[in-house]
């Protein structure tokens, strides 16, 4: 397999459990707190890298005590660290989550030294990432470095996938245009497209827009209820794999970095899906981000039970 880079976020996540979202001026005792490793783009990455994936991480941390465990957590994996840089005088970014007794989750952001992450650090980068054979991206660093980044993996002729989220607004269609891969779940969907997606009917019109547009493969993650396909293979669905969910927090990033780890191997979208489902199927079974994705041996035995 060859190396993948993924450029993007670390954030350290303050995970609170909670039986439910307290009003506004109300203080309310929750049963569980837990802080971990987290952000789009490093769960992405420790998910590809914890199945056996070489990958090469593009990220900034912030001058605090988070940093240097940040850059541990990402070592742990066999993540190359090379291009992952303190800024001076920002603080690391962090992600409140809450997460409910349902397993579903709100979460809030700071961005911090992520927002660093620019155009330059790209270009002195640039060697490493022209032998890589996918560049990943997400959009919890600097909209101009995720553009910048998207345009250097066009001109040199290196696949790009792009997992918009969060949700963003009026994406730039030149840019869009020049993505291999873009999965979004369906909200992202909805307002990327400017479609009302509320059916597996307006899911498939709303990416099938996108890809008229020029994107070659539109992947849209849909929870439990699994992922839709529409690209230049056609269309189709993959089911989702029932658990008994303790925790959704980061089961898209699961599903991304699962599938970036098997398309890595043999380009096989469709198999790269179906893996990515039960992978992410797999990661709600357990509490937090990274800790809840599954390495090689436990994700086989988790297929092998199912």
């Amino acid at each position: 397999m060859s190396k993948i880079a993924v450029i993007g976020s670390n954030m350290v996540d303050l995970i609170t459990y909670i039986d439910r979202m307290p009003a506004q001026g109300e203080t309310l005792e929750a049963p569980g707190f837990a802080l971990g490793c987290g952000g789009k783009g490093a769960n992405q990455a420790v998910a590809a890298a914890k199945l056996g994936t070489d990958v090469l991480m593009l990220s900034k941390v912030g001058d605090d005590m988070f940093a240097d465990n940040t850059v541990a957590n990402f070592e742990r994996f066999g993540i190359d660290t090379r291009y992952v840089q303190r800024v001076p005088g920002v603080s690391s970014g962090v992600a409140p989550i809450f997460v409910q007794a349902d397993s579903h989750n709100s979460i809030l952001i700071v961005k911090g030294a992520n927002a660093h992450l620019s155009p330059a650090d790209i270009e002195a980068a640039a060697a490493d990432l022209r032998e890589c054979k996918l560049i990943v991206l997400q959009l919890e660093i600097d909209l101009e470095t995720v553009y910048d980044a998207i345009e250097f993996a066009h001109r040199h002729g290196i696949p790009v996938l792009l997992n918009p989220a969060p949700a963003l607004s009026g994406l730039n269609a030149e840019h869009l245009a020049h993505l291999d891969f873009l999965i979004p779940n369906e909200s992202e969907l909805a307002l990327i497209s400017g479609q009302v997606v509320d059916s597996p009917e307006s899911a498939n019109a709303a990416a099938r827009s996108l890809v008229a547009g020029g994107i070659r493969h539109v992947i849209v993650t849909l929870g439990e209820q699994g992922a839709l396909y529409v690209g230049e293979e056609g269309e189709f669905r993959v089911p989702g794999v029932r658990v008994e969910a303790r925790d959704t927090t980061g089961a898209g990033d699961a599903f991304i970095g699962c599938f970036i780890h098997h398309w890595n191997q043999d380009a096989d979208i469709r198999h790269a899906m179906e893996q990515a489902v039960a992978y992410s199927a797999c990661s709600v079974m357990g509490l937090g981000t990274q800790t809840s994705y599954p390495d090689r041996e436990t994700f086989k035995r988790f297929q092998q039970q199912r």
